[in-house]
């Protein structure tokens, strides 16, 4: 095994720790990976950019903060975005470019419809 394939498999086991932490801790609907690691092209700066969907009255920040307190022992950086269902509709609804990028070419890593 060369150096690219364990680094590909230290990756996939950091991304599956961060899928079941929030998953059991957080219950989110949805979890969606985007950036450089999704898009293939992560570097050595590269973070994992985390998009979580949750249905949920919590204020925006508190969000992102209930989930930086899930991680505060981190082995990689992570950046967290953590939208309710009604604000994703809101936002591609205006035309958010960013959200969109997300939804479409994001790498879904977690569905609760799909995984119940």
């Amino acid at each position: 095994m060369d150096a690219t394939q364990a680094e590909s498999i230290e990756t996939d086991k950091q991304i599956q720790h961060i899928i079941d932490t929030i998953v059991r801790e957080y219950q989110p609907e949805k979890i969606i990976l985007f950036g450089s690691y999704a898009w293939g092209t992560p570097h050595e700066d590269s973070d994992f950019d985390i998009f979580v969907i949750k249905d949920t009255n919590v204020p925006s920040l508190k969000r992102i903060e209930a989930l930086d307190r899930l991680f505060s022992r981190r082995e990689a950086p992570m950046d967290f975005l953590v939208y309710t269902p009604e604000q994703v509709e809101k936002q591609i609804a205006i035309g958010d470019l960013f959200v969109k990028d997300i939804l479409t070419n994001g790498k879904i890593l977690y569905d609760a419809t799909i995984s119940r």
